[in-house]
């Protein structure tokens, strides 16, 4: 039996593809409500790894300054901020997540432009917000965010077009995107399934604009698989947690096919191996995949683009195990489709 995950991880093509053609023609709108602001995200759970992407993506392409916000400061502490200079970026799969609504609701009140980026075009996000990006996802019903989540790190990518002076390279990028995914639909995740599968502990990295792509994956695996996983960062493991990596343990890297990353991300993994971990890695150049014990392809696309296709083996990796484990990954156990961070409050 397919399940419904699976269904929706197979139609993310055709997902980015639609998605590409709606949100290109407004990148002159984004553009003038830039319009040289620092940009701050605003989200919790995929969607900040979404935005962890768009901030990198920004930085490195874009010579824009973004940051993080954090949600609590609007909905718990309320503080008073000058947000004069910023534009907000409120980033919500449905548009409804209360805790990002009334965040966006505070930025404004704080001086900030806002943008919305949702798959729900009449959400409260969007109707609050000065410009909203509207991904085409369509309806999504497994509980874990797949397409939903893949067609805002489109969203990420056409704010940062919007923002570079030369268009021509990254549009290339992304135009093969859907290629490329269809592709990696193809690809054999089994070897993969059966370490995680047979894993004590499991610890998830990468680092750079593949950051993000580390920190859903081990969200997906914890959430969807009820796993132990952790999500670092190359130099967070690098500075403290890899002291505690033994036998039992299995690492899954992920890293693009190029850029400054690829070839430490190569080093973490013979360091890893080195102290008895089976190390699992996602993408990378030749090297990168000789590290590991065992290797899963990733996208022919740039650092920069990159992310859009990684994501896709992580999703069937996800999906596969949880189908090993006995597990519905089309409804987790205590989660819900809209994110309810304080619900009491």
């Amino acid at each position: 039996m397919t399940t419904q995950m699976a269904r929706e991880i197979a139609e993310q093509p055709d997902a980015v593809r639609r998605t590409l053609a709606a949100l290109r023609p407004r990148r002159d709108a984004v553009r003038e409500l830039v319009a040289g602001r620092r940009v701050l995200f605003a989200a919790r759970g995929s969607s900040d790894n979404a935005a962890i992407y768009g901030r990198y993506l920004l930085e490195t392409q874009a010579g824009v300054a973004g940051g993080l916000v954090s949600p609590s400061v609007a909905t718990h502490y309320r503080s008073r901020l000058d947000l004069s200079d910023a534009v907000v970026v409120s980033v919500s799969q449905s548009g409804a997540t209360e805790e990002i609504v009334t965040t966006q609701a505070w930025a404004r009140g704080c001086g900030a432009a806002t943008l919305a980026v949702t798959n729900v075009e009449d959400s409260p996000l969007v109707s609050a917000a000065d410009l909203a990006l509207v991904t085409q996802a369509g309806p999504e019903v497994a509980v874990p965010a797949t397409k939903t989540y893949l067609t805002q790190l489109v969203a990420m990518a056409e704010l940062a077009a919007a923002l570079v002076d030369d268009t021509a390279a990254l549009d290339a990028e992304l135009d093969r995107v859907p290629g490329e995914i269809e592709r990696l639909l193809d690809v054999d995740v089994a070897e993969a399934v059966q370490a995680l599968r047979s894993a004590d502990y499991t610890v998830v990295s990468g680092r750079g604009l593949m950051m993000g792509t580390a920190l859903e994956t081990a969200l997906k695996l914890e959430e969807t698989c009820l796993r132990p996983v952790r999500g670092y960062s190359y130099a967070d493991l690098r500075h403290g947690p890899i002291s505690v990596v033994t036998q039992g343990m299995t690492a899954l890297l992920v890293a693009a096919p190029d850029g400054p990353l690829v070839g430490p991300l190569a080093d973490l993994a013979a360091d890893l191996a080195g102290r008895g971990a089976r190390v699992v890695g996602l993408g990378g150049d030749p090297a990168f995949a000789r590290a590991c014990a065992v290797h899963v392809p990733g996208p022919d696309l740039t650092e920069a683009v990159a992310p859009l296709g990684a994501i896709v083996p992580g999703q069937r990796i996800v999906e596969g195990l949880a189908l090993a484990l006995g597990l519905d990954p089309d409804n987790p156990r205590g989660l819900a489709k809209v994110t309810s961070t304080d619900p009491h409050s």
